[in-house]
């Protein structure tokens, strides 16, 4: 027989949290913290911060002297706490794999302009049927363009022009 008022009743939420577990979440705490001041006031706007939160982040920017910036963290720390921290980190987490993907997104354009560029037609049969939205004519243009410039020493505008194009492609 079950005794639901037993005084020794360890269940999770009853017991209360050790130092050392509290100090993990702390630590936690202030290196989200420290990641949000890392973020600019256009990325910083995107997650949801209560005022004084937003501004203690912004103001560390302004700190020069290491000790101050070590206690102005554990105060952005602590802001964390009373702060619904969980949405901040899903905000964050979310910002930065769109930020990952987009560098994805870039890397893969530029492979895809140097072999086209290396490569010439055959690349860019290969990249249509990767990314049939791409139009044949506009890619073989830039591509003579940037080959043109490139054995005539000039800027390599149209070699840009050639990768914004397969990026678009690539995003649409």
């Amino acid at each position: 027989m079950a005794h639901d008022n037993h005084p020794y009743d360890e269940s999770e939420e009853d017991t209360p949290k050790s130092r050392t577990q509290i100090k993990k979440e702390m630590l936690a705490l202030q290196e989200l913290g420290g990641k949000l001041c890392e973020l600019n006031n256009e990325r910083l706007a995107k997650i949801p911060l209560p005022d004084l939160l937003r501004n203690a982040i912004v103001e560390m920017g302004r700190i020069k002297t290491h000790n101050a910036k070590r206690r102005h963290m554990q105060f952005i720390g602590r802001l964390m706490r009373e702060a619904d921290h969980e949405a901040i980190a899903d905000a964050y987490a979310q910002l930065t794999q769109v930020s990952e993907q987009h560098v994805q997104q870039q890397h893969l354009a530029e492979r895809w302009r140097d072999q086209i560029l290396s490569e010439g037609d055959a690349a860019i049969n290969a990249f249509l049927l990767d990314y049939p939205s791409g139009d044949r004519q506009q890619l073989r243009q830039l591509a003579r363009s940037a080959g043109q410039e490139a054995s005539k020493g000039k800027p390599p505008s149209s070699a840009r022009k050639l990768f914004r194009a397969l990026r678009d492609c690539i995003v649409s």
